[in-house]
């Protein structure tokens, strides 16, 4: 036997990857492609994907045996053309997405003229502590001054009197509106504030299913009065309804700014540690009946109801997109590689979704899942036998996933929290905990009390725990930041370092002699 680390050359060098990779930089590089130089350099770009599909095809017609004539792995030259190809397809798709993502806000008279705004509500209304509501409307129209009316296009942040809001979520995402207000621009963009509201159009039937199951399940964790701490409704209520449903209007300012200050704050933003959590416990109630295959098709079709209740956001789509494709690998369809199914995720969400790739949660889930899947491995592989693998595997993907994502949280809140590391190790398993107990109390609702008296103390207990350790790790001071740039530069450096290091380690541990 021989001690040896298994390589990831295979899963890196693979063609999801690389048009992945292909796609990233040219959605982000946009800008820079279509004006100036970098306009030939799209052109070319282009060019080489047309030249490279169509060489690639014609090699393989005239020379067969070049990659097919000996056993085993492919040639190396096959290997190359393949990466090509997927490279330049995934930069052409990556155009395409964001040509066709929303762009920017255009009232169709000036800006200083606007009173009034219509179109669909994108997303639901949420309730801000201020007490005023906010949300994201696809413009359809405008009016102005003098009865002048235009068409408008674009997505536009819209606040709301408080009044408006439990009209507007009781009807819910997908309503059409029409609200008087003012017309501003700000460091972010336009932004309307609505004095009046109107309901022109309810929301289609399935919308309005949707949104009538969510207040049902909402006045579930808010029905039944805590009098032992003299609460009006369950003190965990507004937590349950953020880990399970995305619902984060009720949270307490403090609690949600200990989150933030200690760093866990990714915790309760929906993604793919929830989705893991009520995925693990829909296999161990079917996959013994119906077995493994069919209770993969089963829970991927849970996990699409699942997004479309809880509402798309970016994190919990990757993460249900990533369990679909998982699904296939089951089935046999795919390989099972988690670094090319993320790269799959990555591409799909941005051809269905050409605007979210221009959201924070959408470059902070895709960085720090690379980064548990890249760094986080390397760390793992290093570490091993060093650490209890326990502590060893949270460890190491917290520390993955922070290095990825520190230059963009840099660059965004100007500090870093590296106690979040070190936090989101306790915390995590806790949340886990308390969103099954949240579920086991979504039953219990409808059976006998003393039985939610059980989930009422334990869920308590765990929220009061959670509180405790996010408010202790909060009061660490975290790392101001003016200049991301020694951020990214730091990254990038660690990455190599840690990546160097490994190979080393991996050479060693191969020139180890066999032994039986």
């Amino acid at each position: 036997m021989t001690a040896s680390a298994p390589s990831s050359a295979r899963t890196i060098l693979a063609p999801p990857v690389f048009a992945a990779l292909g796609m990233a930089v040219s959605y982000y590089g946009y800008p820079f492609f279509v004006s100036g130089p970098g306009g030939l350099f799209l052109f070319f770009g282009l060019l080489f994907t047309l030249v490279a599909a169509v060489s690639f095809l014609r090699v393989l017609r005239l020379s067969p045996r070049l990659f097919f004539a000996a056993p085993g792995p492919p040639p190396l030259f096959f290997k190359l053309c393949v990466l090509v190809v997927a490279a330049a397809t995934g930069f052409s798709l990556g155009i395409a997405s964001r040509r066709s993502a929303p762009g920017p806000v255009q009232t169709g008279i000036p800006a200083e003229q606007v009173i009034a705004v219509s179109g669909i509500l994108r997303e639901d209304p949420r309730s801000l502590q201020s007490g005023s509501g906010l949300g994201t409307l696809e413009l359809r129209g405008s009016a102005g001054q003098g009865g002048l009316r235009a068409s408008a296009r674009g997505n536009l942040t819209v606040f709301f009197q408080p009044e408006s809001i439990p009209r507007l979520k009781e009807f819910g995402r997908g309503s059409e509106i029409y609200a008087d207000g003012i017309l501003s621009y700000g460091s972010r963009g336009p932004v309307f504030r609505a004095v009046s509201v109107h309901v022109v159009t309810p929301a289609p039937a399935i919308e309005q299913f949707r949104t009538g199951l969510r207040t049902t399940l909402l006045e579930q964790f808010q029905s039944r009065a805590d009098t032992r701490y003299g609460e009006a409704v369950p003190v965990w209520g507004a937590l349950a309804s953020a880990l399970l449903l995305g619902m984060r209007d009720d949270l307490d300012t403090e609690f949600s700014a200990a989150f933030f200050n200690s760093g866990c704050s990714y915790i309760l933003a929906l993604s793919g540690m929830h989705l893991a959590v009520i995925s693990a416990i829909l296999a161990f109630l079917i996959r013994r009946p119906l077995g493994i295959r069919r209770a993969s098709l089963v829970g991927a079709v849970f996990i699409v109801f699942y997004v479309f209740v809880a509402g798309s956001q970016p994190s919990l789509t990757r993460s249900a997109i990533m369990y679909l494709i998982g699904t296939c690998a089951v089935l046999g369809v795919l390989k099972k590689n988690t670094l090319s199914i993320l790269s799959m995720a990555f591409i799909i969400q941005l051809v269905v979704q050409s605007g979210t790739g221009l959201s924070l949660s959408f470059k902070l889930s895709y960085l720090a899942l690379t980064g548990m899947l890249t760094l986080g491995a390397a760390f793992h592989s290093l570490l091993r036998g060093r650490l209890p693998e326990l502590v060893n595997k949270g460890l190491c993907a917290s520390l993955g996933a922070f290095i990825a994502t520190a230059p963009i949280v840099a660059f965004y809140f100007g500090s870093l929290r590296p106690i979040g590391i070190i936090a989101g190790l306790l915390a995590a398993p806790l949340c886990s905990l308390f969103m099954i107990a949240a579920l086991g109390a979504l039953a219990a609702a409808f059976l006998p009390l003393p039985l939610w008296t059980l989930f009422d103390v334990a869920l308590t207990w765990l929220y009061r725990s959670l509180d405790f350790l996010v408010s202790l790790a909060g009061q660490v001071p975290g790392i101001t930041v003016s200049n991301p740039v020694p951020v990214l530069a730091v990254s990038c450096l660690l990455c190599l370092l840690v990546l160097f290091v490994k190979k080393r380690d991996n050479a060693y541990r191969n020139s180890i002699a066999s032994f039986t």
